[in-house]
């Protein structure tokens, strides 16, 4: 099967069958989406939302987070994944927002990516979520249902993210990514994936064969 059969084939399934998809996250401010989305690395949605509310009644601004202790901060994260290194980052990412952007988080994604525990990954959650900006950020579901499908053999989370945004026209790449994350996050699992649930499995390259 062609690349571009399979993506055609891959984007009207999702266009038909999932035409709403966004973040699971909660939030209520650019601000708070950056700090869920620094929370969630290598831990599950469902675990950082359980601790977001607390933690933004607290500290709902940049502001609010720049002043706050390390030890008030960890309390309320804790249970997520590197607690320690993560409330590092939020208190300093929250510091340079109010000293170098006036307390408003900014849309390009390098600058994005300077400030302290925002990679690309995150940098493009927020670009493509609040900025509507046509990037995909590639997670471990991404990566790993996009080489199953056969969209992408890159071997890092940059060279599939840059060729999904090659096949994927602008308008598409916002919602593709979380048809990718949502699909491998409850049908494409890691383990067992659920193959015969499958909507996708006619431009499947693992399951299909094609």
């Amino acid at each position: 099967m062609r690349k571009a059969e399979r993506y055609a084939g891959v984007i009207g399934w999702f266009t038909e069958n999932m035409p709403v998809a966004e973040t699971e996250l909660h939030f209520g401010s650019t601000f708070q989406l950056l700090v869920a989305v620094v929370l969630s690395a290598q831990c599950t949605d469902k675990r950082v939302n359980m601790v977001t509310p607390e933690l933004f009644r607290h500290f709902p601004t940049p502001e609010s987070m720049a002043s706050a202790s390390f030890e008030d901060v960890f309390d309320l994260v804790r249970s997520v994944s590197y607690p320690n290194s993560k409330t590092r980052h939020l208190i300093a990412l929250s510091q340079r927002l109010v000293s170098d952007f006036g307390g408003e988080v900014p849309s390009d994604i390098d600058t994005l990516m300077t400030l302290p525990g925002v990679g690309r990954k995150t940098a493009n959650v927020v670009a493509s979520v609040v900025y509507n900006q046509p990037v995909i950020a590639v997670d471990t579901h991404v990566f790993r249902v996009s080489h199953r499908l056969g969209l992408s053999d890159g071997k890092t989370p940059l060279a599939v993210e840059t060729e999904l945004e090659r096949h994927i026209p602008e308008d598409k790449r916002a919602v593709a990514h979380h048809w990718l994350i949502l699909h491998g996050r409850y049908v494409c699992t890691a383990k067992s994936p659920r193959c015969t649930e499958c909507g996708l499995g006619d431009w499947c390259r693992e399951y299909s064969g094609k």
